[in-house]
């Protein structure tokens, strides 16, 4: 079967069965597109590098392990591992799926390094709610957003916020779930002046 992926149409020529016996989307010459010509598939909006992830696992069984890679390799691989688990949700393989994510995961933790917005946006853009990885990242976001030792705030994943409701949710409920039983203070009781117009300190001429 003849694969094209990327806008770069970057090819690979699989054999088929194999591709079948992990996922049924393969199935029928032309995958779960019948617009496509018997034979020949492509995936125009997946990341060549993610597929060639893929293609090593289909043929040898495994992934590498992000451990075993140097510092400056980790983060690249990781957001790799990323990409392949969005490709892995498309397409069908759980079970990729799940060592897809766990490298993303150890690959952050041990590149010192987490998803930005431009990283979590196609995320959501590309997975159903309650995704595990839409869970993952949301919570990444929210403690990044909680972290009084990062640069991080709210702000910094407007670009997140305005494209996802969803994320707004699930960074909302994390950080919930995250920060206890704590509640805020009442903001209702005490003074009211840091509602009011006039600056800090300045004389307050209500009441």
């Amino acid at each position: 079967m003849d694969l094209y992926v990327g806008q770069s149409r970057r090819h690979w020529c699989l054999h088929q069965d194999l591709l079948c016996y992990h996922t049924p989307y393969f199935q029928g010459s032309n995958g779960s597109n019948d617009k496509q010509k018997p034979g020949k598939i492509e995936l125009l909006d997946e990341d060549p590098q993610a597929f060639e992830l893929l293609v090593k696992w289909l043929y040898q069984g495994r992934l590498d392990d992000v451990s075993d890679m140097p510092m400056d390799k980790k983060w690249d691989y990781a957001d790799a591992c990323q990409k392949l688990y969005i490709l892995c949700d498309r397409i069908n393989m759980p079970q990729l799926k799940d060592i897809a994510i766990d490298q993303f995961r150890k690959g952050c933790n041990e590149a010192g390094l987490v998803p930005g917005p431009e990283e979590i946006k196609p995320i959501y853009a590309t997975t159903p709610p309650h995704s595990p990885i839409r869970k993952l990242v949301s919570r990444i976001a929210a403690r990044q957003i909680m972290d009084p030792d990062t640069n991080s705030d709210a702000g910094s994943y407007r670009l997140c916020f305005e494209s996802s409701a969803d994320f707004a949710i699930d960074v909302v409920d994390a950080i919930r779930q995250g920060s206890g039983p704590r509640l805020f203070d009442d903001p209702t009781e005490g003074p009211g002046c840091c509602y009011h117009e006039h600056g800090r300190g300045q004389l307050c001429k209500v009441g």
